[in-house]
């Protein structure tokens, strides 16, 4: 299965491949430069992993990550406090049902409108019971 994703020259997917694991020395994924305090800098990627995979976010049964040079890559840029404040006040909102605006330890869930869930808040008074 790993020879299907062995292209380093990038005839058959247009951008050199190779199986996971694999990759040449240099390249990261995104992941990787940011544990290193790294980001790619605005450059596209050079290569990609690719492998099967039958869980969710796969495409055709094949998963792929990007893979950028280390030596370009630039340091993440430092958070301002106006960044922090702004992502505080998003995370917040997350958190805050929109019917009663009771704020939540947890982000509530989308799938519910983001309104209080059953047994908590608001859908106390709904009629919801903390079993349903």
């Amino acid at each position: 299965m790993g020879r299907r994703f062995w292209d380093p020259e990038g005839t058959a997917h247009g951008i050199p491949t190779y199986p996971r694991n694999l990759a040449p020395s240099g390249l990261a994924t995104k992941n990787q430069l940011r544990s290193m305090g790294l980001r790619p800098g605005g450059h596209d990627p050079v290569a990609q992993l690719m492998w099967a995979s039958r869980c969710g976010g796969s495409r055709h049964g094949v998963r792929i990550a990007y893979l950028y040079r280390l030596d370009a890559a630039k340091p993440v840029r430092p958070m301002t406090p106006a960044k922090r404040a702004a992502l505080d006040k998003a995370m917040a909102a997350r958190r805050t049902c929109r019917d009663c605006g009771l704020e939540h330890p947890y982000c509530l869930p989308t799938s519910l409108g983001r309104t209080c869930p059953p047994g908590t808040g608001c859908a106390t008074d709904q009629g919801w019971s903390a079993a349903a």
